[in-house]
């Protein structure tokens, strides 16, 4: 009878672009009682927006379906019920632009819909609009506001509170009764569904995708494995992107999880040489290279052994004249810093307006760029896995990713 739709979006406007990013249809019997539940992520192919609001991080969505992976069963679900969303107006929008773009129009006129939003001022005339507060009014719990299927649960509920205080036939069956059903016949491309992560969810070290096998007796140039790395680590956080970029080059140079292993204790053995090459390893310092070990699947204890041995072969050879070694890949040696006159760029809701962070840019002595190009130095996301066209374009030129509070960090001494 019924179709409960609910949507994550990356913002208001689909004439700014925004997309569908989670979206979620509960099917409800005409007495209202729920029959089924259907949910994915969707990859927006675009920067999330809000996330703040919605709590759907890059590293999820990208590995979802996109919507027109999605269509056919989106309308095979929808086909034959009558919509329902709260604020219907809202969601069907986003449907109609989001098949738009497929080039269908979809049936989701205002007058073909149910709003739960609508009916809640003639049920709880004293309520609010928000679907928490018209749940409150209905003695219905909530559990995780911006959640799609919660928030389409939430909402299937309040249309059985409705139907409940109506009884059979509902006031707007009428409306229904007989309407066409003008749902394209699209096939179901079967594509795996993607849900949000469970709470405290951990996504596997990337080392676990690299295969098994005994060390070489001579390792292969890794110049280029190192490289992603330098870049994978400026901000001291690994990335779902940067972790598929360094599967992928240790896969192309044949270098297998020992091989690996090797190159991280070599690379955290460099960093620790540059700790104690003046004969101090500083408290900041010894945290910094916890994070490293962390971040390269190196127990903590590694990072102080490496320590221990970088001090002794300073004090042998004297505090301020031990040779450093250079790591290959170069930039293993100390953390990266911005200097006056470089070219950054900022992606995605900072939470802070975009004219805040660029007047700290500014302020530094560097330059704003509206878009990435080769001469840009950094890009500044808010979320560092970005689908953004800008992300899209510092994967492909091989600029560095970092979130904001990094790049805070990187700003040129004394500003």
């Amino acid at each position: 009878m019924y179709a409960v739709i609910d949507l994550e979006t990356t913002g208001l406007h689909t004439s700014r672009h925004d997309r569908v990013v989670e979206i979620a249809i509960v099917h409800v019997g005409p007495r209202g009682d729920i029959e089924s539940e259907w949910c994915t992520l969707v990859n927006p192919e675009r920067d999330l927006g809000p996330q703040h609001i919605h709590g759907i991080t890059a590293a999820e969505a990208r590995v979802a379906p996109r919507f027109a992976q999605l269509a056919g069963a989106v309308a095979g679900r929808l086909r034959g019920r009558v919509p329902v969303a709260h604020n219907w107006a809202f969601d069907g929008q986003f449907l109609a632009a989001e098949f738009a773009r497929m080039g269908i129009v979809a049936p989701v006129r205002y007058e073909a819909g149910l709003c739960t939003m609508r009916l809640a001022g003639q049920f709880f005339p004293g309520s609010s609009r928000g679907l928490a507060d018209c749940c409150a009014a209905a003695g219905i719990a909530l559990t995780r506001a911006h959640s799609a299927l919660h928030d389409a649960r939430a909402a299937a509920r309040l249309l059985a509170h409705f139907l409940r205080v109506t009884g059979q036939p509902p006031p707007w069956a009428h409306r229904f009764a007989g309407a066409p059903d003008a749902w394209p016949a699209l096939a179901d491309s079967g594509v795996a569904l993607v849900g949000r992560r469970a709470e405290g969810q951990v996504e596997e070290h990337f080392l676990g995708r690299l295969v098994d096998r005994m060390p070489r007796s001579h390792r292969p140039d890794a110049d280029a494995y190192l490289e992603v790395l330098d870049r994978a680590l400026l901000d001291r956080h690994v990335s779902a992107a940067e972790a598929d970029a360094l599967v992928a080059v240790a896969q192309r140079l044949g270098l297998g999880r020992a091989d690996v292993v090797e190159l991280h204790r070599q690379y955290l053995q460099a960093l620790a040489a540059f700790a104690a090459a003046d004969g101090i390893v500083t408290a900041e310092e010894r945290d910094d290279l916890e994070t490293v070990a962390r971040l390269l699947g190196l127990g903590g204890g590694q990072a102080a052994q490496m320590v221990r041995m970088a001090r002794h072969a300073a004090s042998l050879l004297g505090a301020g004249t031990s040779p450093v070694p250079r790591q290959r890949g170069g930039g293993a040696r100390q953390r990266f810093r911005l200097e006056a006159g470089d070219l950054v760029v900022f992606t995605g809701d900072m939470g802070e307006p975009r004219e805040v962070w660029a007047a700290r840019a500014g302020a530094a002595g560097l330059r704003v760029g509206a878009g990435v190009t080769r001469k840009t130095r950094l890009l500044v996301a808010a979320d560092p896995d970005t689908m953004s066209g800008k992300g899209k374009k510092a994967a492909e030129y091989g600029i560095p990713v970092v979130h904001p509070a990094a790049f805070l960090g990187m700003l040129p001494s004394g500003s």
